[in-house]
């Protein structure tokens, strides 16, 4: 398949997404912490304006003396993927993009003032042109959302954070931020798989890639629908024990685990909302500054309640059912309570109820009490 080198065209017809909001992709944890930060005014840019303390200024310096920079004369592929990425996801600006050496695979985007695309040589050698693009767009998708302005001062206010543990109760309100910091970066990781999908638009594609990166350049060797049971198997596989392994493992990562990528990026691309989006119906980028954070935290909300509601892992499930046992005793108090003291129940003379005789048995030959 050839790329147009003179141009931003994508090499095959996709749709275009002129004027999309990363609102549309983003999954709703992550879009609720976004659209609060972006309310705060200014809030980047005071810390824009102190860049000169984060590591940006090195880092791109690191990138541009020791790495390849990605143009029409060095990776020219990667750079025509690069520019249709943004010519999809209409980012006018194209983010400077490296290769830097490293036979891990792995990209990243960085960067406070301008982002920057890094990849590694590992994760070039690995993929194929169409699970690359959906890498790229992946990168492009945070490059767009801004997470690279919101983790670069995330990570600012974390190692501020750090510097106060010594004081009591510190490490615990460390861990809580860092905790919470790490959840937001795993559904930023699901927000931006998304954006890649948008791009590539080839759902198998995205698939491939995400288990080449779990298992390796061996594709003949492996199956996108047994690597999604396995998905399927981690999530309601063993006991509680097991469910609190899993929370154990996961916490410490900044990114889901592949299987559960793979898994959550097909259901988003099976459900309503990406079929809207493919259809042209999507929040715009002219609209963003009057997008609700009421709305938004609300549908998190919402999010994590159905995700417990349909979990099948023996934890989230006894949550559940835990949770609609209380709902439904509640339920049978509000309605024994109502009885006894509702409109209409009133006791008659004696305590004797309506209709009820003096031994409580209801019956035709009862006395009626007034109905006082």
């Amino acid at each position: 398949m050839t790329e147009n080198h003179q141009g931003s065209v994508p090499s095959r017809q996709r749709k275009r997404f002129p004027g999309i909001s990363s609102r549309a992709y983003e999954h709703p944890a992550d879009r609720s912490a976004l659209v609060a930060l972006r309310k705060l005014s200014g809030f980047d840019t005071v810390f824009k304006t102190l860049s000169g303390l984060l590591p940006e200024r090195s880092l791109r310096l690191l990138f541009l003396s020791d790495s390849v920079r990605v143009s029409d004369v060095q990776f020219s592929h990667l750079n025509d993927m690069l520019r249709d990425a943004c010519h999809v996801l209409d980012l006018e600006k194209v983010p400077p993009m490296y290769v830097t050496q490293d036979p891990v695979p792995n990209a990243m985007c960085v960067g406070l003032d301008e982002p920057i695309i890094v990849v590694t040589t590992g994760l070039v050698e690995l993929l194929d042109e169409e699970e690359m693009r959906a890498v790229i767009g992946h990168e492009v998708g945070h490059a767009l959302s801004g997470h690279a302005v919101y983790r670069t001062i995330l990570f600012f206010l974390t190692n501020v954070a750090l510097k106060v543990a010594w004081i009591p109760l510190g490490n615990m309100a460390v861990m809580a931020l860092v905790t919470a910091l790490r959840e937001w970066f795993r559904k930023s990781e699901l927000s931006a798989d998304r954006a890649g999908l948008l791009v590539g638009q080839d759902v198998r594609a995205s698939m491939r890639g995400l288990m080449k990166i779990a298992g390796g350049n061996h594709l003949h060797e492996m199956n996108v629908d047994a690597f999604l049971a396995q998905a399927d198997e981690y999530e309601k596989a063993g006991d509680l024990r097991d469910s609190v392994l899993k929370i154990l493992n996961v916490l410490p990562r900044s990114h889901p685990f592949t299987t559960v990528r793979a898994a959550e990026l097909k259901k988003w691309s099976e459900s309503r909302d990406y079929q809207r989006l493919m259809d042209g119906h999507y929040p715009k980028r002219s609209e963003d500054k009057d997008a609700s954070v009421t709305d938004s935290f609300r549908e998190s909300a919402g999010h994590y309640a159905q995700t417990v509601k349909d979990s099948k892992d023996p934890l989230f499930k006894l949550v559940g059912d835990i949770a609609g046992g209380a709902g439904d005793l509640a339920g049978d108090l509000g309605g024994r309570l109502r009885t006894v003291f509702g409109g209409g129940a009133a006791k008659g003379s004696g305590g004797k109820e309506p209709g009820k005789g003096a031994d409580g048995e209801t019956g035709e030959d009862s006395g009626k009490g007034s109905d006082a």
